[in-house]
Order: C-alpha cells, then sequence, then structure tokens
C-alpha cells in the first residue's frame, strides 16, 4: 500500500490511537433525566457507564463554569469529599444505579463528543472526549445519551460584573445540591415560573427576598406561584428594572431599582442578585458532534431537532431532560425530567435490537414565548442602563463597543481599516452572524465560553438590526466545550505511527514553500530538499 498512488504516508488515516475504553452505552449528566435513562439502559443488562461533572471545584466555580456562580459559594467547596457526600445526599437515585450496575464517575467533565462524519473518517469509533482535574482521555461508545440540563441566560446592567450576581440555575445548585450558598438577602430578576419557584426556594432556606422585579407590566408566571410569593410577604415590582448594583470587597450590598415610565427610583438593600428570567438549553456537545439544532421560542432558544423528544439527527446519539428544551424557559420538574431519561433510556435499547416500550412523551406544558420574553427584558436593560455597560464580562467589551464593531480597549485603538467597519456596513452584506461579529470584537471568547453572554449578544445584535432574535444562527460551539488547563488536555498520547510522519505543516509542500518562491523556477527546490514523502 504505501507504493500505491496517492498514499500520504504523512495522512492521520488509519492512525488515530484506540481509545482508553469502549461503552455500549456512556449517559453524560447525572440529574434526574441521566440517572433515569442509565437505570432504564442497565435494566436490561446494558453496559453503562454515566458520568456527572459535579462537583466542581472552586477554579471552575470562579470561571461560571458551568453555571453562573457569581462567587456566591461557600469555601467548603474546596472539600471535595464533602461535595461528593451532599451530592449524594441530594440525589439518592445515584444509590439506584450503582445498585443496578451503572457504573458512575463523578467529577468528570465532557469535553468534546465525536461521530463519523466530514473531517472525522479516521475515528476508530464515536468518541467522548473526557477530562477530570488531573488528566483527559477518550473513551469510545455505540450510544450517547446526552442529558446535559440547560443553563440562565444572563443580562447586563451596571454592576453585574461584581460577585453577588449571579444565576438561578447556580443557585438552586448551591442550595439543593452542594448546601454551599452563601448569601442572606436576595433580589430576584424576573417574575416568570423560574423566578417565583426560585423565591420559593429562597424562602424555604430561611433566606429574605428584598423583591421580585419585572420589566412587564403584570406577573409572568402561574398565578398560583404568584399568589403564594405574594402571599408570604415578598413583594414583585412590575414595571421595574435593575438600573445599578452597587457593593464593597465582597460585592453587591444594595440595588437601585428605577420604573421604565421614568417615576421614582428606589434602592433594594440585599447582598445577591439573582438572575431568574429564563433558562436556555445547554446544546454545546450536540453543536460539536453535527446533530441538527433548531430554534425553538417556547423551549428557550435552540434545542436539538428531534422527531420523539429522545433520538437526534444524528445516529446513536439521544437526548434527555433540559437539554430537549424548557418549556418556557423554565426547567422540567425533576418528574418529568426522569419521565425523559426513561423514554430516552428506552429508545437506546430500541436501538440495539434490545426488547423496550417506548412511553409516549409527553405533551408540551407551556406556550410562554421564552425568547420574547428575553427580548423583553434585554430591551429594557438597554433603554435603562448606558452604552459603557459592560456585555462580556471575560473579554471587557461593552454593548457600545459590540454594536460599534470595535476591539475591546485593552487591546488599544483599532486599526484605520477597523475602525472604517461598523454594523450599519456589515448589515449591508446579509444579517449579523454573531461568530463573524465574535472575531471582529472578541464578544463570547473568554474563558466562561459565553455562557454569560452568548444570548445577549445575540438580542442585542437582533435589536441592532431589528430583527427578531431567533431569526440570528447560533453562534457555533468548538471542543473543548469546558475550558480545560492545557496540561490536562495535553495528556493525550499518540501512537507511534501518528508520531513517526508527523511535522510542523503535515506535509504539505506549499506550506515550506516562501511566498516569493512560489510559482518560479525556485519553487521545485523545496521539493527536493524535503524528500518524496512531501510530495
Amino acid at each position: 500500500m504505501s507504493g500505491a498512488r496517492g498514499f500520504d504516508r504523512k495522512a492521520v488515516a488509519g492512525k488515530f490511537p484506540a481509545p482508553e475504553r469502549e461503552v455500549e452505552i456512556l449517559v453524560i449528566g447525572a440529574g434526574p433525566a441521566g440517572v433515569a435513562a442509565a437505570l432504564e439502559a442497565a435494566r436490561d443488562g446494558a453496559g453503562v457507564l454515566l458520568i456527572d461533572e459535579n462537583p466542581v471545584g472552586p477554579g471552575l466555580m470562579g470561571l461560571d463554569t458551568p453555571l453562573w456562580y457569581g462567587g456566591r459559594y461557600a469555601n467548603v467547596v474546596r472539600n471535595r469529599t464533602a461535595m461528593v457526600e451532599r451530592m449524594l445526599a441530594a440525589n439518592p437515585a445515584l444509590g439506584d444505579a450503582f445498585e443496578a450496575g451503572v457504573e458512575i464517575e463523578l467529577g468528570v467533565s465532557c469535553w468534546g463528543a465525536f461521530v463519523a462524519g466530514p473531517g472525522l473518517a479516521s475515528l476508530p469509533c464515536p468518541l467522548a472526549g473526557l477530562a477530570d482535574e488531573q488528566r483527559s482521555w477518550m473513551v469510545g461508545f455505540e450510544r450517547l445519551i446526552i442529558a446535559a440540563g440547560a443553563r440562565d441566560v444572563a443580562f447586563s446592567f451596571e454592576g453585574w460584573d461584581q460577585p453577588g450576581v449571579m444565576g438561578a440555575r447556580a443557585f438552586q445548585a448551591l442550595i439543593q445540591t452542594y448546601g454551599a450558598f452563601q448569601g442572606r438577602r436576595l433580589a430576584i430578576l424576573g417574575s416568570g415560573e423560574l423566578a417565583l419557584r426560585t423565591a420559593l426556594l429562597a424562602l424555604s432556606q430561611g433566606l429574605e427576598i428584598a423583591a421580585l422585579l419585572e420589566v412587564r407590566e403584570a406577573v409572568q408566571g402561574p398565578s398560583d406561584l404568584g399568589e403564594q410569593v405574594i402571599g408570604a410577604g415578598v413583594d414583585i415590582l412590575v414595571g421595574c428594572a435593575p438600573r445599578r448594583a452597587a457593593g464593597g470587597p465582597e460585592g453587591v450590598e444594595r440595588l437601585a431599582v428605577s420604573r421604565l415610565d421614568g417615576a421614582e427610583e428606589r434602592t433594594l438593600i440585599c447582598d445577591t442578585v439573582v438572575e431568574a428570567i429564563s433558562l436556555t438549553p445547554v446544546v454545546e456537545l450536540l453543536d460539536v458532534a453535527g446533530a441538527a439544532l433548531r430554534m425553538r421560542p417556547s423551549l428557550g432558544g435552540y434545542v436539538p431537532a428531534s422527531p420523539d423528544g429522545a433520538a437526534t439527527s444524528l445516529p446513536g446519539v439521544f437526548i434527555a431532560g433540559d437539554v430537549v428544551g424548557v418549556p418556557g424557559g423554565a426547567s422540567l420538574s425533576p418528574r418529568a425530567g426522569a419521565a425523559s431519561g426513561r423514554r430516552a433510556g428506552q429508545a437506546v435499547l430500541a436501538s440495539l435490537g434490545r426488547t423496550a416500550s417506548i412511553e409516549p412523551p409527553a405533551p408540551a406544558v407551556s406556550s410562554f414565548d421564552a425568547v420574547a420574553y428575553q427580548q423583553a427584558w434585554m430591551r429594557a436593560l438597554m433603554a435603562t442602563s448606558a452604552a459603557s455597560v459592560i456585555i462580556c464580562q471575560c473579554e471587557a467589551v461593552t454593548r457600545e463597543a459590540l454594536l460599534a464593531v470595535r476591539q475591546p480597549a485593552y487591546l488599544g485603538p483599532s486599526s484605520p481599516a477597523m475602525a472604517q467597519r461598523d454594523l450599519g456596513r456589515l448589515l449591508e452584506d446579509g444579517p449579523p452572524n454573531p461568530d463573524q461579529i465574535k472575531r471582529l470584537t472578541r464578544a463570547c471568547m473568554g474563558p466562561c465560553q459565553a455562557r454569560r453572554c452568548r444570548e445577549q449578544v445575540a438580542i442585542a445584535l437582533a435589536w441592532a438590526s431589528n430583527q427578531g432574535a431567533e431569526s440570528l444562527p447560533l453562534a457555533g460551539y468548538r471542543a473543548p466545550v469546558r475550558p480545560l488547563p492545557l496540561s490536562v488536555l495535553a495528556d493525550w498520547r499518540e501512537g507511534k505511527a501518528m508520531a513517526e510522519d508527523w511535522d510542523v505543516w503535515f506535509g504539505i509542500p506549499t506550506q515550506w514553500v516562501p511566498y516569493a518562491d512560489i510559482g518560479t523556477e525556485r519553487e521545485g527546490l523545496y521539493g527536493d530538499l524535503l524528500g518524496e514523502g512531501a510530495s
């Protein structure tokens, strides 16, 4: 074969190392949906590996990954043993899964999933990249169930970039999973189901609530939940938006609130501002794997395209729980999440040729347009805060710089050519593309991997171009979808066959030829110097 015409001994085909191990079914996410999926598959005797990145360490929490923790976690999160114990106590179904023969690995994240497709023909089998705090490795799988959940949609206002401003999902995790929330008095943004349930959770833990804020003129969540919150003596301030959060060394101490009709401003005394406006499905692994996604405003944003709420457009890849969609921008109940997980487990068994009856999907429980609600909040905050407010914390990109398509100030002044660009000129070429804006402004390019700015950047671009946010394409994800130290990601051993013919330029002769010599009589000299393997 080495003498066959067209053979490139430097190519990676046939040289990709085998994964460290292979499993029949890999389940990512050990929430109610993931555990239920693992249990359903294991009851039929399938080999199941269930992983969950929790408990995450303080380093990732400091990067607001995977959730927006806002610096409101207690020092106990540094005690990994205590966090594992609390996680197991909060999720007794993990014990049931262990007893059923499910292999469980906690504190392990999946940074990428790869299945056969363009550019991936060299893979020995479908692969998932896994990592813990020390190393990274590959696992092969026959079937993959992604139960990655949902995360908060964040919104910026003056002072939001200090400790004490956080997401509702992270607040729930610190309260219910870790028992490590460090705060006493909350202001909650939003009045939908997510915000009302967040308020009731806080009250059940003996926390104080200064008020709930709502930019619309009426409470948006279910009336029974609203009545419970109001009945507990909590104010819900409608037609209002946060103007600025102020504080000291420990973060937020008070929140200035103004009415959108220009009436009086008031101050709420609080040490935490919980943004409980909307959730959106965590689709990054699915995007990296190449699954088809579609915009579903009533389900929180972009969701996997699925014919039945379990299968995806990728053979062998299935979904469960909040990643399928969050009705109305609020999380599925644990019971609904578990039902979704069971369906995914049953669908996987059926795809493997095992006997399995698949439960019918539950009907959608909300028609509330979560994306329109997100846009309402963004419009209100743009009206009540200065253009100089930071919209991307990691890269210090202001809203003004974003809409002017300028690089962040820390990079210095823009070049004359770049200074001539603005959003208006870009729009002459077509609708705004978040990926293009990312490259020009660095918005969404920081270590939090856009978890605090992706949606609000898209909504701001949609507003500036007089479009609906649902019409903008999703900014693409890339592996690794979790911030990993290079020392961890690089802990991957190439096989001898891959390493022996490897060189910097992948054996492409033109990459070795000086630009001035391309197309001249000197070009052939470099092929002679490199040898036959480079031709």
